[in-house]
């Protein structure tokens, strides 16, 4: 029997996937083999000596402390993609709110005051000041071509905008989704230099913290609007306060409100609502959920943020995952151990990513237990699990 703990509501579809035959699942349990989580910050929470995964309902998992689960070889999961059309949509959202003035607009009438007679004529009066622009022909810079990225730009596209797009990692299979119509920059700031408008959809790391500051905003077009629903730090937002009071930045559409934003009449802050919708929880909690219970029963890796990719078919007899440090002679060091017990290795697959590596072995017989201890011995090697 498998044991979950869930430090957040997660969705009874993802749940589901989970055989009740063989989980448990609970938000209160001890002795975990897993973690499913979406927003609960695990920094400084004590990590039971059982946990072997944990699951991000969602893309981002800087709630999570990553390299302390690496170094005890645990695998941390999430769910890219599967929130991407809610964002893709809350994307095109704040474009037409930011083009159209929209919030702006909404605030005047409701602040009108009168019979409907006056009203009128309040209205006549005022609309002028809400003037907007149309979308197609305007230049959308699309920042990062991941899975929301590549929707966003081909959406764009379609809306007869001309869209560029710079991403200097992107994937094979991003490249493949992504629209013929999307155009490359050269570089980061000839994507700013161009655009009318620019989203972000990259990850907080020290190259994207500050992406947009003073200095970028200084080449950019006046009148630019920044559209920022992937994390708070990559624009700094004083700066882009200077820029709104200055005419440089049309609006400012983000999903994070800040005491700085608050009452800035050129900003559209909304309460994190990016992955917000019935649908993106269903599919985040189903995919995590999959991936975990792939993990624990087949020693299966996709979609780590730490571990490499592995995918190896069962075959007879047992399998054993190795969690290690990506160093020579790894492997040939648990062969050998196998080896001289007499084992015969059916199927044996490694890989590696940045400084750990991992290692999944079908061998003939049952793995006595001297022979999982001399492995777990090896230096580097990180964790060992018979399944």
């Amino acid at each position: 029997m498998y044991k979950i703990l869930t430090l957040n509501n997660i969705s009874v579809k993802g749940l589901d996937r989970l055989p009740r035959d063989h989980y448990e699942i609970a938000s209160e349990i001890q002795h975990p083999d897993a973690i499913l989580l979406r927003s609960f910050k695990m920094h400084g929470m004590e990590i039971p000596a059982s946990l072997k995964a944990v699951g991000r309902a969602g893309a981002g998992v800087n709630n999570i402390p990553v390299p302390e689960m690496s170094k005890r070889g645990i695998v941390v999961f999430n769910a890219p993609g599967a929130n991407a059309n809610a964002v893709k949509e809350l994307v095109m959202a704040g474009m037409l709110l930011a083009a159209r003035n929209i919030c702006q607009a909404w605030d005047y009438a409701r602040s009108l005051e009168g019979d409907d007679a006056t009203l009128s004529k309040q209205v006549e009066a005022g609309k002028k000041d809400f003037v907007g622009f149309e979308l197609p022909g305007r230049t959308l810079g699309v920042i990062g071509l991941g899975a929301i990225g590549v929707l966003v730009a081909n959406t764009a596209a379609k809306l007869g905008m001309k869209v560029i797009g710079y991403d200097p990692q992107i994937t094979v299979q991003s490249a493949w989704r992504l629209s013929a119509d999307v155009q490359q920059a050269r570089s980061l700031d000839d994507l700013l230099a161009q655009s009318d408008m620019v989203t972000f959809h990259v990850p907080l790391v020290d190259a994207t913290r500050h992406m947009i500051n003073r200095e970028r905003l200084s080449f950019m077009k006046k009148g630019v609007t920044l559209l920022n629903f992937a994390r708070d730090a990559i624009v700094d937002e004083q700066a882009v306060v200077e820029g709104l009071n200055s005419g440089k930045v049309h609006a400012y559409v983000c999903d994070f409100p800040s005491n700085l934003l608050k009452g800035q009449p050129r900003v559209i802050a909304l309460p994190h609502l990016g992955a917000s919708t019935g649908e993106a929880e269903d599919n985040c909690a189903v995919m995590v959920a999959d991936q975990v219970r792939e993990f624990l029963e087949n020693g299966n890796i996709v979609n780590s943020v730490n571990f490499p990719e592995v995918v190896m078919a069962r075959s007879e007899g047992q399998r054993v995952a190795i969690a290690n440090a990506n160093v020579p002679n790894m492997v040939g060091q648990i062969s050998t151990a196998m080896a001289d017990a007499k084992l015969n290795i059916i199927d044996m697959l490694n890989k590696s990513r940045g400084d750990l590596a991992y290692t999944l072995t079908d061998v003939d017989q049952p793995l006595p237990e001297a022979v999982l201890n001399k492995i777990r011995g090896i230096a580097g090697v990180l964790a060992v699990r018979v399944l």
